[in-house]
């Protein structure tokens, strides 16, 4: 059974509400911009989630090939989730964006973002 989980940005401008397994696996990238912003990638399928408030906040960046966008609150500058181009059918929500008090035991797996396409390919051997 899934748990329903809540989170958001700094100034809580942006808000949601997912639900994921109770033990996720979650992945710890060293990509650029993952390492200098501390995103913790917990994949969320986009049916799962649920924007509740700050749509109008959210600002877009695209970099590379553009096919990730990396939402970001424009108050206070936290991306509480992406579309990332390694997953079309998720969210990645940043798992340390995440209300406290959840009852999630994730599994954190490190991935080789700065070796993108190999690191991908590995990661679609194992799904």
């Amino acid at each position: 059974m899934k748990s329903r989980v809540f989170g958001g940005c700094h100034c809580g401008a942006v808000r949601f509400e997912a639900s994921v397994e109770p033990a996720p696996a979650l992945l710890d990238c060293n990509c650029s911009i993952c390492r200098g912003n501390g995103h913790l990638h917990l994949f969320v399928l986009h049916p799962d989630f649920t924007l509740i408030s700050g749509e109008a906040m959210l600002s877009s960046y695209k970099f590379g090939s553009e096919q990730a966008d990396h939402l970001f609150c424009a108050r206070c500058g936290i991306k509480s989730f992406y579309q990332p181009r390694s997953h079309p059918d998720c969210w990645s929500v940043n798992y340390n964006c995440l209300d406290e008090g959840h009852d999630l035991q994730p599994v954190i797996n490190k991935f080789d973002g700065r070796n993108w396409e190999k690191s991908k390919a590995e990661l679609n051997a194992t799904d």
